[in-house]
C-alpha cells in the first residue's frame, strides 16, 4: 500500500498539527542523528561475533550457553521493536528515541561490568530493547523530516547504509580494542552523547489518529516474542525437549490473545488490515529471511574462521568488512537505482546476489584458503547493501506515513526473529554433520543460500494487485 502524494501530504500536515507547536523538523540533523544512533546499535549488535571465544572464556560461559550471547541483543530487540513503534507513533518518535538511546548507553556500560553469562546476557536483552526504541522511531523520525517521496528515497537509503555501516564497524571496533569490555564501555558513552544532542537537535512528532496507546496489544505481543525467540535459541540443544514446546505453546496463545486484542481495540498497536496488503508482506516477508538467511549466516562465520581456520579476531574483522563496507557504499548508491527498478524486484536481486555470493564460498574453509572468501564476500556485500536500501523504504512505504515508525517496527521485528531462527539453524546444520566442521559449514551455506532464493520468489510474487 502506497500513498499518494495527496495523501502523504496531508497525513504530514496532520501529523505535524498533532505535534504541537514546536519548530519545523531539521532534516539533516535528524538524519544525522538517526543515522549515527543505529550504526551505535548495530556496532553493539555485532560486537560479540569477532569477541565470542575471549567474552565466553572471561564469563566462564560453556559451549551450550554461548548461543545466548549472541542471541540475548536480538531477543530484546524482537519483543520490542513493534511494541516501540507503534508507541513512538502515539508517544512521540523524538521522546522514544532520545530515551531509547539514553537506555542503550546505560545497558552497554553495564554489559562492560558483567561478571557471569547470565548478567552479560540480561544486559544485552536490555540493550537490545533500548535498540528497539531507537530504530523503530527512527524512520518516523525520518518520514516527519522528510515528507517527499525524493527525500524520503535517500534519507531512508542513508540511514540503511548506516545499518549496514555498523554492522561492519563493530567486528572492527571490537577487534582492535584489546579488552572487550572496554568495546562496551566506547560504545556505551557513544550512545549517551547520540542522546543528549537529540534532546536539542531533534523535532517532536506523532500520529494524528488520537486514543489509548495499545498496552493490552503490547502486553500480549511483547512476551510472545520473547517466548519464541527463548524457544529458538534453546532448540539448537534439542527440539524434543519440554522447555522449547511449552516455549512454543505460550508463544501461540499469547498470538491469539494479541490478534483478540487487536481486533476489539479502537487504536490497535498494529492494523491487522495490513496483513491483506502485499506490499506490507513484502516488507515482512523481506525482513524476515534477512534474519534467517544473511545474519544468521554471517554471525556464524566469524567464529568458524577463528576456530577452524586460526585467524585472529582482526583478520576475521577485516574479512568481514570487504562484505559489510561494499553494502555500505552500495546502500548509500541504491538510490540510484529510483525509477528504474522497483523495490519489490530490487530485493529480489539483493537475495539472489547473497545467494550467489554465499555458493561462491563452498569449499573456502576445507581449502584452507581466505582469498577463496573474497569474491564470495564481494557478491554477497552488493547483494547486503542493495537489502539494506530497499527494506526500509518498502517498510515505510506500504504503510500510511502516520504510522511510519509502526511499519518499520514489524519489519525491523521479523528480521531479528528471523535473525535468531537463523543462527540456531546455523549452528544446528553446521555441528550436526558428520564431515566436520568444513563439510557443515558447508552444508549451512547452501542452506542459506536457498532460504535466500526462496525469499526472493516470495518478495516478486507479493505485488500489488492493479
Amino acid at each position: 500500500m502506497t500513498a499518494t502524494p495527496a495523501t502523504a501530504a496531508q497525513a504530514q500536515a496532520a501529523t505535524a498539527r498533532a505535534a504541537g507547536p514546536e519548530s519545523s523538523p531539521r532534516p539533516g540533523a535528524t538524519l544525522a542523528l538517526t543515522s549515527a544512533a543505529t550504526a551505535v546499535a548495530l556496532m553493539t549488535y555485532t560486537a560479540p561475533i569477532v569477541t565470542l571465544p575471549a567474552t565466553a572464556a572471561a564469563l566462564h560461559t560453556p559451549l551450550s550457553a554461548q548461543a545466548w550471547l549472541l542471541n540475548g541483543t536480538p531477543l530484546g530487540l524482537a519483543a520490542l521493536l513493534l511494541v516501540a513503534g507503534s508507541l513512538a507513533d502515539d508517544y512521540g518518535r523524538r521522546r522514544v528515541f532520545v530515551w531509547g538511546t539514553l537506555a542503550l548507553g546505560i545497558t552497554t556500560a553495564l554489559g562492560a561490568l558483567a561478571t557471569d553469562t547470565w548478567l552479560f546476557t540480561l544486559a544485552r536483552i536490555a540493550q537490545g530493547a533500548a535498540s528497539a526504541a531507537l530504530l523503530a522511531s527512527s524512520l518516523g523520525l525520518i518520514v516527519h523530516a522528510f515528507p517527499t517521496a525524493a527525500g524520503r528515497l535517500r534519507a531512508t537509503g542513508v540511514w540503511g547504509a548506516f545499518v549496514t555501516g555498523g554492522i561492519a564497524v563493530g567486528p572492527l571496533l571490537a577487534a582492535g580494542i584489546p579488552n572487550w569490555r572496554t568495546v562496551y564501555g566506547v560504545l556505551g558513552a557513544a550512545a549517551l552523547v547520540i542522546a543528549l544532542l537529540g534532546t536539542r537537535a531533534l523535532t517532536e512528532s506523532r500520529s494524528a489518529r488520537g486514543g489509548r496507546p495499545d498496552f493490552a496489544g503490547a502486553a500480549t505481543f511483547g512476551p510472545a516474542l520473547v517466548a519464541l525467540v527463548a524457544a529458538l535459541t534453546l532448540g539448537r540443544d534439542g527440539w524434543l525437549r519440554a522447555p522449547v514446546w511449552l516455549l512454543l505453546g505460550a508463544t501461540v496463545v499469547l498470538l491469539a490473545g494479541f490478534a483478540l486484542v487487536e481486533r476489539r481495540t479502537a487504536t490497535p498497536m498494529i492494523d491487522l488490515s495490513l496483513l491483506r496488503h502485499r506490499g506490507f508482506l513484502a516488507s515482512s516477508v523481506g525482513g524476515l529471511f534477512t534474519g534467517l538467511s544473511v545474519i544468521g549466516l554471517f554471525s556464524f562465520l566469524p567464529a568458524v574462521l577463528q576456530r577452524v581456520l586460526g585467524m585472529s579476531a582482526m583478520e576475521t574483522a577485516l574479512l568481514s568488512l570487504l562484505w559489510a563496507g561494499l553494502a555500505f557504499v552500495v546502500a548509500l548508491q541504491a538510490r540510484r537505482l529510483a525509477g528504474r527498478i522497483p523495490t519489490r524486484v530490487q530485493l529480489a536481486i539483493a537475495f539472489a546476489l547473497h545467494a550467489v555470493g554465499v555458493i561462491t564460498m563452498l569449499g573456502a574453509i576445507d581449502a584452507g584458503s581466505t582469498a577463496r572468501f573474497v569474491p564470495g564476500m564481494m557478491i554477497a556485500g552488493v547483494g547486503s547493501g542493495l537489502l539494506n536500501a530497499a527494506l526500509p523504504l518498502l517498510a515505510v512505504e506500504s504503510v500510511p506515513p502516520a504510522r511510519a515508525a509502526m511499519g518499520s517496527g514489524a519489519q525491523q521485528t521479523l528480521r531479528y526473529i528471523g535473525s535468531c531462527a537463523g543462527v540456531s539453524l546455523t549452528i544446528a546444520v553446521a555441528t550436526s554433520s558428520s564431515g566436520g566442521p568444513a563439510r557443515g559449514t558447508d552444508i549451512a551455506m547452501v542452506v542459506s543460500a536457498v532460504l535466500a532464493l526462496v525469499a526472493a520468489v516470495a518478495v516478486l510474487a507479493l505485488r500489488e494487485r492493479p
